[in-house]
């Protein structure tokens, strides 16, 4: 095969051509360094998106944690309130079935008998026989 020479470029010889090429290289090696600069940095925002993703669903997770946690001891407690409500209602019955009783011993002996006053939280809940507190609540963050 037979090489082809190339004629001299116009550069080699014209130094404003050769000012030119320069300044064309030094241009083009700016925007190489601009290009890797912008892809570090958006490499660097990609990373800093990832960790505070994952920071989010550790937190996220956290928080969900702590709701099925509370949500478990609302049951529990909802559950004994319920127990509790109900031995209320069972006790005031069988209290009211007492007093009656001793109702119809006083009419029938003659006797006075101090029978106290039946008192029903659940009628009157704002009525409470004991002194009211504020309730604290604190957070473990």
């Amino acid at each position: 095969m037979a090489t082809v020479q190339k004629p001299a470029s116009s550069s080699e010889s014209d130094p404003r051509c050769a000012n030119i090429d320069e300044k064309k290289r030094k241009r083009m090696l700016s925007n190489r360094e601009s290009a890797r600069r912008s892809r570090m940095k958006k490499q660097k925002l990609l990373e800093d998106l990832v960790n505070e993703v994952s920071a989010l669903q550790k937190n996220n997770t956290q928080i969900c944690e702590k709701i099925k946690f509370t949500t478990q001891r609302f049951v529990k407690v909802e559950a004994s309130n319920s127990v509790l409500r109900a031995q209320i209602i069972e006790l005031t019955e069988s209290l009211q079935s007492l007093n009656s009783i001793l109702h119809m011993a006083e009419d029938g002996s003659g006797y006075d008998v101090d029978i106290p006053e039946i008192f029903v939280p659940l009628m009157k809940p704002w009525q409470l026989p004991c002194s009211t507190q504020p309730i604290c609540s604190t957070f473990d963050g």
